[in-house]
């Protein structure tokens, strides 16, 4: 694979109960891209990922989020699992953190439940966004356009569904990844 992410810091926020796969498959593609990807948690040794029913693998955390500014990074992957963004949005230093990356419009990759921590943040209005189905009230009434596709890309947010749609959403993750920042919106 092309190492185009090459020189590049990829912050991956999670907390207790990620669906495994989400952080798991983003974190290879984006190193076989030739990123840095770094597990970032408000945990200090390890986060313990979901496994569809039941608990997964314990990841180690590469950074505590104490330890870890923004700044440092270029992009943001934020995977799912319902307790995951769940426990990030009731943590006000995590929200601060997601928030950082999009007022900056650093890209960010989200999937699944994951924007429930961008609904936190309150930076989905006027986002053109999806996610697993059970969101779209939350993100619509944050202002957000949900629709149902496998992927969404707006200015440098890429949002997917669900683990079926890791191929799509990882692709495009890589190439917004590789674009960096992007540039204000023009007002209509």
């Amino acid at each position: 694979m092309e190492h185009s992410l090459t020189g590049r810091k990829v912050a991956i926020l999670v907390e207790n109960g990620f669906e495994q796969v989400e952080l798991t498959e983003p974190r290879k593609a984006l190193k076989e891209a030739g990123a840095e990807a770094h597990v970032i948690s408000p945990r200090q040794d390890k986060v313990k990922g979901w496994n569809h029913t039941e608990w997964g693998e314990a990841v180690p955390v590469d950074v505590p989020l104490e330890a870890a500014p923004p700044e440092d990074y270029h992009a943001l992957l934020l995977p799912g699992g319902v307790m995951n963004p769940d426990k990030l949005r009731m943590n006000p230093s995590a929200v601060a953190f997601v928030k950082s990356f999009m007022t900056e419009r650093k890209p960010v990759a989200v999937i699944c439940h994951g924007a429930w921590t961008l609904v936190e943040a309150d930076v989905v209005n006027g986002r053109r966004i999806t996610s697993w189905p059970s969101l779209r009230t939350d993100l619509e009434n944050a202002g957000a356009e949900w629709v149902d596709e496998p992927v969404v890309v707006d200015q440098g947010l890429v949002s997917s569904r669900k683990p079926d749609d890791l191929p799509a959403f990882n692709a495009k993750m890589i190439e917004e990844f590789r674009e960096g920042r992007h540039q204000a919106r023009q007002a209509a």
